[in-house]
């Protein structure tokens, strides 16, 4: 067995592809970044930069309009509030939600993970009295994504024993949505 050990291989000027044996069988696609990270592995994370308002016992799109990083520029921070990978693969998604209330009587609060416009995973807790005013609930999953038309987003709920001024809350950046490909 050959080792070759190297620094750098470049292609010649105006080429965009590095071809690895015959008939191109380990063809890569070349372009500006490190290709192992933000082409094979892409990631993001965004987080709420001010209160979202929410309706009592509703579900409700979390809008995480301010991104951390983006590596692919796949999130949408501004309309859909959605995640969609271009690499097919299996993704570690994973939000909180710092859900919280005008009043000292949250009853339920809840943070769904959906896939394509369904509920996909959903973590929540429940209080028999009147004695939370915020919540978080954190939530994870591995999901496997097409790489072409399958997108996530995050939604919440918060049910109060009456009350108002339901929220999601966002100072301390504790409200949050990011994902990273782990595999094929």
């Amino acid at each position: 067995m050959s080792k070759i050990l190297v620094d750098t291989i470049d292609t010649r000027s105006g080429t965009s592809t590095l071809t690895l044996g015959s008939s191109n069988a380990g063809t890569i696609a070349l372009g500006s970044g490190d290709v192992q990270s933000n082409f094979l592995y892409p990631a993001f994370e965004a987080y709420l930069s001010a209160d979202q308002s929410i309706s009592d016992n509703t579900v409700t799109k979390a809008q995480f309009n301010t991104e951390r990083f983006d590596t692919n520029s796949m999130y949408d921070n501004s309309s859909n509030y959605r995640w969609t990978p271009t690499i097919a693969g299996k993704y570690f998604v994973y939000a909180n939600l710092q859900l919280q209330t005008g009043d000292y009587k949250i009853y339920v609060a809840t943070t769904y993970i959906y896939k394509n416009g369904s509920a996909y995973a959903l973590s929540n807790t429940t209080s028999a009295d009147n004695t939370i005013f915020a919540h978080p609930v954190t939530i994870n999953a591995t999901i496997d994504m097409n790489g072409s038309s399958d997108y996530i987003e995050i939604y919440g709920l918060l049910a109060a024993h009456g009350g108002s001024g339901q929220h999601f809350e966002s100072s301390n950046k504790n409200s949050y949505f990011g994902a990273y490909r782990i595999g094929t």
